[in-house]
């Protein structure tokens, strides 16, 4: 039947992690498109190995067990056939083998035939069957052959096969009770190891999603930050264009190109962000921006329309943190721009105390009811400080306005500088 799929054209329902992984087996189990074919794929060339191997090693129990027990023949064939022949579907259905192979070595050893390699038939298909999952399954049928194999040594010797054959000791049960015990323990061991790779796996693909869901985050907060502010710049210098185009064709020609500038500048900075997708592992051609840009960016806050004031300074910082101020600093004024009516703003830079300060004010009033910005800017600035262990304050300042107020910890080394 065919499942049905999610609206939207998606994965279908009983995929929940998409189609490259499905949930199949024990709760445990998270496996990829290609395990899932290797375990689908029957194993023919093991079992006929096997098959191979009780056939020539339970011809030579025959042969060394001689007058002790019934010869080999057509049946005893056919049984160890059909218990070597049922190991092919062992991973499809483990359930299913391990007490078939169980029935089958049991109906053999009734038989009276020689004692040989059939009995490992039953440790395989047990040992499948833990691993997939089916733990009690696998212990009930492995117990089943233990308390079978002692009724009829101990038991039902006399009506069964071969004639005139004694009775067993407990010593030999104990013997093949140890034989049981170990085969169930090297499969759960098996099994515990293979839960804990499974698990380390799956550490190691959900940490690999964490660093994507960091990097994914990182560049939008860059590209949030270089397009915001200079589609800003841009948005005013249009209007300034538009505006003078006819009464003053000159100052019309320094708004486009101060257009021209900044969209050039913005298509760099884009190029630069994407380019750390296009060759991951890379050193990026142009260093990243920091506080030695500021000129930069009070003069495209000037041709903007807005007089930016700077006072201060900052040590010699490392680059994230470099990174971090002028970003920092840039969303502040892109702010002031596009939301405040003030043409005048402060930035001011000071270290004290293993901590550097960024403080942007500006006068307002607001111009659209909202002065400090939309809520992606001021929380890009928030996540920029707080992956530092810093924070950023933004609200009215006393006597009107806006203020912005960044905490950047500094380390020893870096205050030394």
């Amino acid at each position: 039947m065919v499942k049905q799929r999610a609206a939207g054209g998606g994965p279908p329902r009983w995929w929940p992690d998409g189609p490259r992984t499905r949930r199949h087996g024990p709760p445990w189990r998270n496996r990829s498109d290609e395990e899932e074919a290797r375990g689908n794929r029957l194993p023919w060339a093991s079992t006929a190995v096997f098959t191979v191997f009780v056939l020539v090693g339970s011809h030579f129990s025959a042969r060394n067990q001689q007058g002790h027990r019934v010869p080999l023949d057509a049946y005893a064939v056919a049984l160890l056939l059909l218990t070597s022949g049922l190991l092919l579907w062992r991973r499809r259905h483990p359930v299913f083998v391990v007490f078939g192979t169980t029935a089958a070595t049991l109906a053999y050893a009734a038989a009276g035939y020689p004692y040989g390699p059939v009995f490992l038939a039953v440790a395989v298909a047990c040992f499948s069957a833990v691993v997939e999952g089916h733990r009690r399954a696998a212990w009930t049928a492995v117990g089943l052959l233990w308390a079978g194999h002692a009724l009829i040594a101990l038991l039902l010797y006399g009506v069964l096969p071969p004639a005139g054959d004694t009775a067993g000791t407990w010593s030999q049960e104990l013997i093949v009770g140890t034989w049981v015990v170990a085969v169930v323990a090297v499969s759960e061991l098996a099994r515990s190891r293979r839960e804990q790779w499974a698990k380390e796996r799956a550490e190691r693909a959900q940490a690999a999603r964490r660093r994507a869901d960091a990097e994914r985050l990182r560049i939008a907060r860059e590209l949030h930050d270089v397009l915001a502010h200079s589609i800003s710049v841009i948005n005013v210098q249009a209007g300034v264009g538009l505006a003078l185009l006819d009464s003053d064709p000159e100052k019309a020609r320094a708004a486009l190109t101060t257009i021209k500038a900044a969209s050039k500048e913005a298509l760099g900075e884009v190029r630069q962000v994407l380019g750390t997708l296009r060759a991951p592992g890379e050193a990026p051609r142009a260093p990243a921006p920091g506080l030695d840009r500021l000129p930069e960016l009070v003069e495209q806050a000037a041709h903007a329309g807005l007089t930016v004031d700077v006072e201060g300074g900052a040590p010699r910082l490392p680059p994230g943190t470099d990174l971090a101020a002028f970003r920092i600093v840039q969303e502040a004024l892109t702010n002031v721009v596009r939301h405040s009516g003030s043409r005048h703003a402060r930035v001011r830079l000071a270290h004290d105390g293993g901590t550097l300060r960024l403080t942007v004010d500006d006068d307002g009033p607001a111009t659209d009811g909202d002065a400090g910005g939309s809520g992606n800017g001021l929380a890009g600035m928030r996540e920029r400080a707080a992956a530092l262990g810093g924070t950023i304050d933004a609200g009215p300042r006393p006597g009107g306005g806006w203020r912005v107020l960044a905490a950047l910890p500094l380390t020893a080394e870096e205050e030394d500088r």
